[in-house]
């Protein structure tokens, strides 16, 4: 498994790291395919974080890199869009702009950052909240952005918020959340959409990628195919990170195949 699809550098608000600096790390842990997915999150309400994104600096960035090290790995383009439901009409737009003017992205994650408008990963979300009902509308919202836009390729980490619980078990009960998890894959494969692996899960903590294996299992018993690896990286030490581990995990979960991107196109490749 040699290809990272989910990396994030100073392009995006969260990070400091140098998009090269990325690259040199994916050459050293024997990568030979990374695509960047820099945040665009509109209507982000925290202002000490800007989640926008410079499109034409970002393609510039990863064609200067491709030319440096062109002969030792390919680099693709991507985002990562914080999806709300409120943004399909602004998503479907945004899009279209950059294509008008020449960035045509190879991949797009769909992410739920938000919930009613406040972040999962900020401690004073979880004040008064209780965490299983905290969760069901992580889920309810992730069903929502789906319906409301599905320009993208495949879902991040569906169950992010797990990795912010601030008491507890820290791990996704997929038997506790059946049917709304349910709701969402069938919807997902419905529109012929895919989902993550991310190995974030584990930088955080978690005992397991996110999603967890249950919700991978199910996604598979489902007929979901479209699975793509991602480390969720901001730094180069968590570049392709633990992707053995995961490896095996999609293994046990009936996968054979991982899937890559170019052009917003599926590429399987065994694992």
């Amino acid at each position: 498994m040699n290809a990272d699809y989910h990396l994030h550098s100073f392009f995006s608000g969260d990070s400091s790291t140098p998009t090269e600096d990325m690259v040199r790390a994916g050459l050293e842990r024997g990568l030979s395919l990374l695509c960047l997915t820099e945040h665009f999150d509109p209507d982000y309400p925290y202002p000490d974080v800007s989640m926008e994104l410079d499109v034409p600096a970002c393609f510039a960035e990863a064609r200067r890199l491709q030319a440096l090290y062109g002969k030792q790995m390919e680099l693709r383009v991507g985002a990562e869009l914080g999806l709300q439901p409120h943004l399909g009409a602004f998503l479907k737009s945004w899009l279209k702009k950059n294509l008008a003017e020449g960035f045509s992205f190879d991949f797009l994650i769909g992410s739920t950052h938000l919930v009613d408008g406040t972040d999962p990963y900020y401690p004073e979300f979880w004040n008064g909240r209780d965490q299983k009902a905290s969760v069901r509308r992580y889920l309810d919202i992730t069903l929502e952005n789906i319906s409301a836009f599905d320009g993208f390729d495949v879902y991040g980490h569906l169950d992010y918020i797990v990795r912010y619980v601030p008491d507890g078990e820290r791990r996704f009960s997929y038997p506790e959340y059946r049917e709304q998890m349910d709701a969402i894959l069938k919807l997902l494969i419905g529109k012929g959409k895919g989902i993550e692996v991310n190995t974030g899960g584990y930088k955080a903590g978690l005992p397991d990628p996110n999603p967890c294996a249950d919700v991978l299992r199910r996604y598979r018993e489902l007929g979901g195919e479209i699975i793509t690896m991602g480390s969720d990286a901001h730094t180069p030490d968590y570049v392709g990170f633990r992707f053995d581990d995961a490896k095996e995990v999609l293994r046990d979960c009936g996968f054979r195949y991982y899937t890559i991107f170019r052009e917003r196109k599926p590429e399987f490749i065994p694992l």
